[in-house]
């Protein structure tokens, strides 16, 4: 009787030990397959027409820059009709 009660407990315990085996490889895997994410997202501070202050991505901007001409310069606030 013995014998069964020991041959029975061998089999949980094998299942046991392979379930957390095979749980423990999996995480290792994953720790060590996933990319990180710690890119530091850089913001620009722009002045809107309007006089906001407000922080754009530095991914959306465009890769071609443009100079602001002297005309472009004094033409861009927007005049408040209302005063």
């Amino acid at each position: 009787m013995e014998f069964l009660k020991s041959n029975m407990k061998k089999p949980n315990r094998r299942k046991f030990l392979f379930a957390g085996l095979s749980l423990a490889a999996l995480l290792a895997t994953l720790r060590f397959t996933t990319k990180k994410r710690d890119e530091k997202k850089t913001t620009l501070k722009f002045l809107t027409q309007d006089g906001r202050l407000v922080e754009v991505d530095a991914s959306k901007m465009p890769a071609a820059r443009q100079t602001a001409t002297k005309q472009d310069l004094q033409n861009w606030v927007k005049k408040n009709k209302s005063l």
